[in-house]
């Protein structure tokens, strides 16, 4: 029983001193993690980054991706809660027409000059559209139901088989002047492709349907509705009294007066100090201006008459904070001013709801855009007054006047022409006879930015505009007898 008893416990201690032998051996030749896959992939190093470098690099992609998520939040942000209707073909509001035309044949590039036609119903197979999509791969106004389109996914412009198709105002604006600038128009063979004198221009409840909400969400803001909230464009829009376009000029003129509408487009630019053309413009049946349209102590320059206000929400508020203190603390007052907002996107719309609300704009990231909208018309507005531009106008003057190479880029969706480019396109649509003062010409590098600077300022060129374009569309548009561009010829003087 004693030799049973020491043999087991002689085989209990050498069980345990292998197995101590065992885990020591074990520690001593386990491999690191790191030294492991070294060996498994002798090529590809692993290094271990600090904590500090781990976290900047982690921020930095998180930066990017909000980045891409957020660009241009404020001109179009989704509200992702309302479903896309499937949608129609052709537009048929009444006594509304759409209009498939050959795109410019100057001043667009040569990639986007051919416009393909409308085809029939072939809705998209895929969910989202080809990284670097062309004209030929989005043939027709129809998404799967439930898809909703977004800047995002395209690296460029894209460019839809019903570009051209715009909403238009039958019997078009006509005009009794044998000189207009409509015949004009018609008689070039650069511009009898281009111009359409019948085109919708403004937006209202009576230009506001499904059908049109389908078509226009295949465009970006101003040119479209793309990734809008429905219900607050609806909302807005409704509450706007159809406009008779074509009696818009001609009923605010005395009777017995010239059969020809003369008009002058005020722009702000440096070209005016010490114009002495203020005379000159006031003399024109209408007088359009826009923005930081300072006139008190500029009377000589630039007139004192305002018949049309040009504006953006972002413009006005900008304009009243940066000159408020020179005196230009509200829009031109006058029972015959009216008012012509161009829409750059959610923003605008959501101001504008706050001006009916008589609200404070409480939405917005921009602390210094928070205030009462009504308070920018001194809470007189007369709703008849005040016109929407509607997009199809916006996109057909980038289409065919304004289409600038940064639309085939990755920074399309920042683009859009000038809010004084859109005010002088629109006078071109309104007046038979157009004079432009203060807008880019050659030699602008002579002048001021603005005409009000109290010192000189250079003109910047950035990516959200094409200045240069625009120069060479103003200078066409005068050697060919369609409007009168002001320019002043360089004069020694002028350099002291």
């Amino acid at each position: 029983l004693a030799s049973l008893l020491f043999i087991f416990t002689f085989l209990v201690l050498m069980t345990h001193l292998l197995s101590v032998l065992r885990y020591q051996f074990i520690e001593k030749n386990k491999e690191n993690p790191q030294e492991m896959l070294q060996k498994a992939i002798p090529h590809r190093p692993i290094m271990e980054l600090p904590p500090r470098v781990r976290d900047k690099e982690k921020t930095s992609v998180r930066i990017e991706e909000l980045g891409l998520q957020n660009q241009d939040s404020e001109a179009a942000r989704a509200d992702g809660k309302e479903k896309r209707k499937e949608t129609a073909t052709r537009t048929a509001l009444g006594k509304r027409q759409s209009v498939t035309e050959p795109a410019a044949k100057t001043l667009v590039p040569e990639s986007q000059g051919k416009i393909l036609t409308a085809t029939g119903a072939v809705p998209a197979k895929d969910k989202e559209a080809p990284a670097n999509p062309s004209p030929a791969s989005f043939p027709h106004p129809t998404t799967q139901r439930g898809q909703r389109l977004k800047a995002s996914n395209f690296k460029s412009e894209p460019r839809w088989d019903f570009e051209e198709e715009y909403s238009l105002d039958v019997g078009g604006l006509q005009t009794t002047c044998p000189d207009s600038l409509k015949i004009r128009a018609s008689k070039s063979p650069w511009l009898q492709n281009i111009f359409l004198p019948n085109l919708t221009l403004f937006l209202d409840s009576g230009h506001f349907t499904r059908s049109e909400w389908n078509r226009l969400e295949h465009f970006a803001p101003p040119f479209g509705f793309m990734e809008l909230n429905q219900s607050l464009v609806e909302k807005v829009v409704t509450r706007f009294p159809p406009v008779p376009q074509q009696q818009l000029l001609l009923a605010s003129l005395p009777s017995g007066n010239s059969s020809c509408i003369t008009c002058a487009v005020v722009g702000n630019g440096g070209i005016l100090n010490d114009s002495h053309v203020g005379q000159e413009i006031d003399s024109h049946d209408y007088v359009f201006r826009l923005s930081g349209a300072l006139i008190k102590g500029y009377e000589q320059d630039v007139g004192t008459r305002t018949s049309f206000y040009g504006f953006t929400a972002f413009s006005l508020v900008q304009s009243i904070l940066t000159l408020g203190r020179r005196g230009f603390q509200h829009v031109p007052l006058g029972k015959d001013v009216r008012y012509l907002h161009f829409l750059e996107g959610t923003r605008d719309y959501e101001w504008l709801e706050a001006m009916f609300l008589n609200q404070t704009l409480a939405k917005t990231k921009l602390s210094w855009f928070r205030h009462r909208p009504q308070e920018a018309f001194r809470d007189a507005l007369d709703m008849d007054r005040y016109l929407l531009l509607h997009p199809d106008f916006i996109r057909y003057m980038k289409n065919r006047f304004l289409r600038s190479k940064t639309l085939d880029t990755a920074h399309w969706r920042i683009y859009r022409p000038t809010t004084g480019a859109l005010l002088l396109l629109t006078a071109l649509h309104l007046c038979d006879k157009v004079s432009a003062y203060g807008f880019i010409t050659q030699g602008h590098e002579r002048f001021s930015d603005h005409y009000y600077d109290k010192s000189w300022k250079r003109l910047i060129f950035y990516i959200n505009h094409d200045f240069k374009l625009e120069r060479a569309v103003w200078k066409r548009l005068h050697d060919e007898g369609i409007i009168r561009l002001y320019q002043r010829p360089e004069n020694p003087k002028e350099k002291n």
